[in-house]
């Protein structure tokens, strides 16, 4: 079975998986229900996969209110550094931020709470493929962004000049738009 690792984002954690194999391959147990039973906020209800070239870098994105969406990343083809801030003002944690190398060789996965924001950079030229399940739908209009290297957050990003979105590149700073107020009350766990 896996282990849980409590990260440095309140209600963030990662797994380390136990790995078996040998010279015809490996297989290891990604996720169970009843390991993360009271940690997670409600089911997976939507998967999606994503590809990214060397030197790209996505986020930081979130939803708020009703459809903010908890988020489970896993990296199956290359590697990444992947990014979880705390956007939740209730928190004690608030504005902190997590930063932990998913691969295809740790086989680790992270859960990222609602009212956190979420990024991550390709490590190395090659690409990356990234897997990432949440707990709500995609709604654009509950959506928000944050500016990648905003110095209010101060992520201490491995890349220096990323390859972005014109979404991600023109996204505001954290002291430009007050719309994290959305944020609030989702630090509750599930009943």
């Amino acid at each position: 079975m896996s282990t849980l690792v409590d990260l440095s984002v309140a209600d963030s954690f990662y797994l380390e998986p136990k790995v078996w194999g040998d010279d015809r391959g490996y297989f290891v147990e990604k996720y169970r229900a009843s390991q993360l039973e009271g940690r997670t906020h409600g089911p997976f209800l939507q998967f999606n996969q994503s590809r990214s070239t060397g030197g790209v870098l996505r986020g930081l994105h979130l939803q708020v209110g009703a459809a903010a969406s908890a988020k489970w990343v896993e990296c199956i083809l290359g590697a990444i550094w992947d990014v979880c801030v705390d956007l939740r003002p209730d928190s004690p944690t608030y504005k902190h931020w997590v930063g932990l190398e998913l691969s295809e060789e740790n086989h680790r996965g992270i859960y990222v709470p609602p009212g956190c924001g979420h990024g991550f950079c390709v490590l190395g030229d090659s690409p990356a493929v990234i897997r990432y399940a949440q707990t709500s739908y995609y709604d654009a209009d509950a959506e928000r962004c944050l500016l990648w290297s905003d110095p209010t957050i101060g992520i201490d990003w491995p890349i220096t000049n990323p390859i972005l979105s014109d979404k991600d590149a023109s996204a505001p700073r954290f002291t430009d738009d007050h719309r994290w107020e959305g944020c609030r009350g989702l630090l509750n766990r599930p009943t």
